[in-house]
C-alpha cells in the first residue's frame, strides 16, 4: 500500500486569507462608518436638540401669574381688589393613597368635610390640572406647621396666589360678578381662542358680570422665568426672567353712593333699579335686590352657602335688573300714546267719556279699568296723568298688534339692546307670528287689548324700560348703555376712555314728544298717579307709574291685596327722568309684589333722585303687610 502525502496549496490559502481579511476590513470600515455617521448625527445634526433636552433636566420654565386689574367706581371707590393668599395644594398622581394622606394631613392643618367635598369636585371637573387646592387662605401658623412636616407629605405643597376681594360685597354683586377656578371647559375655550399660553400658571377666570365680560383686559400678560434646579427639582438660581404685565384697571360709570342710596331706599322689598345718564348711556346705578356676597365664590363656594343661595325663595342669584321679565303694566302707555299720535290713530284733541270698561264689538266680555265707574271725560293727556286703562284698550284695538309691535319695538322692547355685562334677556313684545310659533294658535283680538296696557304676553326687563325712557327723554336719540368709562394699563397709561356710542335716532315729531313729556311731568304733580312722590320736589321730573299683574283676576271680581298671598300680589313700577328740560338721569324702579307703582315704586325713585340731586341719603321704605 502506497502512502500518499497531500501537499498544502499555500498559494490558495494565502488567497483565501486575503479575501477574508478584505471582507473583515470592509465590515470594520462599514461598522466604523455607521458609528461615525451616528456620532455625526447625534453630535452635529441633532446636537442643539439634545443639548436642549439635557439642559431641560436642570432648567425649568416657570410661569409668572400677572396681577388682575382693579375695578373702581366713577369716584375712585375700589370695587374689586387683590390680595395674596396661601393655598395648600395636592398633586393627586403623586400621592399613593389619597384619602389616607388627607386624613394624615388633617392632623397638621385643619381639613373640614367641606374642604374634602370641594377638592373631590375639582378633581372630577379639572382632570387636566396636576395640582388642586385642598385648603385656601392658610394662616401664617398653619403655613409654618405644614412646612415643618412637609417631608411627610410628598405630592403636597403650599403656594402663594393672588386672590380677589370685593369690599362692597352684595352691593354690586350683579354688576362686578366674581372670579372662579379654571376648569377643563375653560381650558378648552382658551385653547379654541388661542389664549391658553397666557393662562399658564393662572388658576382663576371671570365668571359673571364685569369680571367675565372684561376678562381679557383684567387678566394681564403672563410672564416666565428660567430656573436652574438641582437633582431633586429644588430651585438653585434664576437664569432669566420676563416679568408679567398686570391687567388693566377699569373705572366704571357706576356711582357707589347712588347704588347705596337705591339699596337703602328699597328697605326689605325685593326688586330692581336701573339708572343711567341719558346724554351718554353711562349706567349710574344697577340694583338687583336681594344680591349675594361674591367673595363666597372666589375659591369655590361651599355646599351649605350654595344651597342657601340656590334654593332661596328670594332668588338672590337672579339678576332682576337684566334678566327679570315682568309685564310692564302702565309704564307701556307713553309708548302706546306716541304710537297713536305718530301713526295717526289719535290726536291731542280726541276725548271720550270713560265708562270704566271696554268690550270688543260683538262680545260681552268687559276689559275693566282699574277705577270702577271710569274716569269721566278723558283725552290723551289725562289718560297718562291718571293712567286710564279704557283709553288704551280702545287705542290698542284701533292700532292693531302689527302697528304696536313694529312701532314700539323701536324703543328696545322685545330684543337685546346690548350692554357690557353678559346675561341680557330679550323680554317679549308679542306678535301674531310669535304666538303661532309658540302656541300653534292664531292671534285673537283680545290679545291685542291686553298688550295695550302692558299686560297679556307683554314682558320687559327693568333695563329695557330704562332704555325706552331714555329715548323719550332724548327726543328719540339712543346711546348704548355701558358700565366701563375708562381703562388704564399697569403703567397707568390711558388705554381707552371713549365708550360712548350713539346707536340710532328715531324720526319722531317734536310736538308729539313735548306733549307726552308734559303729560308725564303732570303725572308727578297734583292729580297724577305719582303726585305723592312728586310733592315738594326741588327739581322737575317726569315719570309713569305701572302696576304689573301677577295672577289673573276672574271676570267680575276686584283685586284685594290683603286677601292674596304676598308673592302673588302685583308688582309695582315707576320709570322717570329728571330734570324735565335737561335730563341728567333716567331710572326705572321695579318692586316685586309691591302693589301700586304710585304708592311703592315712585316713592323709592323719589328718594334716589333726592340723593342724586341733593345728596340726601334715604330712609328705608316700609314694607306693607
Amino acid at each position: 500500500m502506497n502512502d500518499t502525502v497531500e501537499l498544502r496549496n499555500h498559494t490558495r490559502e494565502i488567497f483565501l486569507f486575503r479575501v477574508r481579511l478584505a471582507i473583515c476590513a470592509v465590515i470594520v470600515v462599514i461598522l466604523f462608518g455607521l458609528l461615525f455617521s451616528r456620532f455625526f448625527y447625534l453630535q452635529v445634526s441633532q446636537g442643539e436638540h439634545y443639548t436642549t433636552l439635557a439642559e431641560a433636566n436642570r432648567i425649568t420654565i416657570q410661569p409668572l401669574t400677572p396681577n388682575r386689574g382693579l375695578i373702581f367706581d366713577r369716584n375712585g371707590e375700589i370695587l374689586a381688589q387683590n390680595y395674596t393668599a396661601y393655598t395648600l395644594e395636592i398633586i393627586p398622581d403623586q400621592v399613593k393613597n389619597l384619602e389616607s394622606a388627607i386624613d394624615e394631613l388633617a392632623t397638621v392643618v385643619e381639613i373640614t368635610p367641606e374642604d374634602r367635598r370641594r377638592f373631590n369636585k375639582l378633581k372630577r371637573e379639572s382632570t387636566r390640572f396636576k395640582s388642586l387646592p385642598i385648603r385656601s387662605r392658610l394662616t401664617d401658623i398653619e403655613v409654618a406647621r405644614f412646612a415643618e412636616n412637609q417631608y411627610r407629605f410628598p405630592g403636597m405643597d403650599i403656594k402663594a396666589y393672588p386672590l380677589r376681594h370685593y369690599p362692597k360685597g352684595e352691593l354690586v354683586s350683579h354688576v362686578i360678578g366674581y372670579i372662579g377656578r379654571i376648569n377643563d371647559r375653560d381650558l378648552e375655550q382658551f385653547e379654541a381662542d388661542k389664549r391658553l399660553k397666557n393662562y399658564r400658571g393662572s388658576t382663576h377666570t371671570g365668571r359673571i358680570g364685569i369680571e367675565k365680560s372684561y376678562e381679557s383686559a383684567l387678566h394681564g400678560q403672563t410672564g416666565f422665568e428660567q430656573v436652574e434646579t438641582d437633582a431633586v427639582g429644588r430651585p438653585v438660581r434664576t437664569l432669566s426672567r420676563v416679568a408679567p404685565a398686570a391687567g388693566n384697571d377699569l373705572t366704571l360709570s357706576l356711582d357707589i353712593g347712588l347704588q347705596q342710596a337705591a339699596v337703602q331706599a328699597f328697605g326689605d322689598y325685593r326688586g330692581a333699579l336701573v339708572a343711567l345718564d341719558p346724554s351718554n348711556g353711562e349706567i349710574l346705578a344697577f340694583v338687583s335686590k336681594p344680591g349675594f356676597d361674591p367673595n363666597l365664590f372666589v375659591d369655590g363656594i361651599d355646599h351649605a352657602n350654595w344651597r342657601l343661595l340656590n334654593e332661596s325663595i328670594d332668588r338672590p342669584l337672579n339678576n332682576r335688573a337684566l334678566r327679570g321679565v315682568y309685564p310692564p303694566g302702565s309704564t307701556f302707555k307713553p309708548f302706546m300714546a306716541l304710537a297713536g299720535l305718530e301713526l295717526g290713530k289719535r290726536s291731542v284733541r280726541y276725548a271720550f267719556n270713560d265708562p270704566g270698561f271696554f268690550s270688543l264689538p260683538g262680545s260681552s266680555h268687559r276689559f275693566r279699568d282699574w277705577k270702577p265707574g271710569g274716569h269721566g271725560w278723558v283725552d290723551l293727556h289725562k289718560s297718562l296723568v291718571i293712567s286710564c286703562d279704557t283709553y288704551y284698550y280702545m287705542l290698542a284695538h284701533d292700532l292693531g298688534i302689527t302697528n304696536i309691535h313694529n312701532f314700539i319695538g323701536q324703543f328696545g322692547f322685545g330684543r337685546e339692546i346690548g350692554i357690557d355685562i353678559p346675561g341680557e334677556v330679550r323680554g317679549l313684545l308679542p306678535s301674531p307670528e310669535w304666538k303661532k310659533k309658540r302656541f300653534k294658535q292664531n292671534w285673537l283680538p283680545g290679545d291685542t287689548i291686553s298688550v295695550g296696557i302692558g299686560q297679556g304676553f307683554n314682558l320687559s326687563t327693568p333695563f329695557q324700560l330704562t332704555f325706552a325712557m331714555m329715548l323719550l327723554a332724548n327726543d328719540g336719540k339712543a346711546y348704548k348703555p355701558h358700565f366701563v368709562k375708562q381703562q388704564v394699563d399697569h403703567y397707568k397709561q390711558l388705554v381707552e376712555d371713549n365708550f360712548v356710542e350713539e346707536m340710532y335716532r328715531l324720526n319722531l315729531k317734536q310736538e308729539y314728544l313735548d306733549y307726552i313729556k308734559q303729560a308725564l311731568t303732570d303725572v308727578t304733580r297734583s292729580g297724577g298717579t305719582a303726585s305723592r312722590a312728586g310733592a315738594n320736589a326741588a327739581y322737575t321730573f317726569a315719570g309713569k307709574t305701572g302696576t304689573s299683574q301677577v295672577i289673573n283676576i276672574k271676570q267680575g271680581e276686584r283685586y284685594n291685596a290683603s286677601k292674596i298671598d304676598e308673592r302673588h300680589r302685583d308688582h309695582a313700577l315707576f320709570t322717570a327722568f329728571a330734570p324735565v328740560d335737561d335730563p341728567k338721569i333716567v331710572l326705572t324702579v321695579l318692586v316685586e309684589n309691591g302693589g301700586s307703582g304710585g304708592s311703592t315704586a315712585a316713592p323709592i325713585a323719589r328718594k334716589v333722585l333726592d340723593y342724586f340731586f341733593l345728596g340726601r341719603m334715604p330712609e328705608p321704605a316700609e314694607k306693607a303687610g
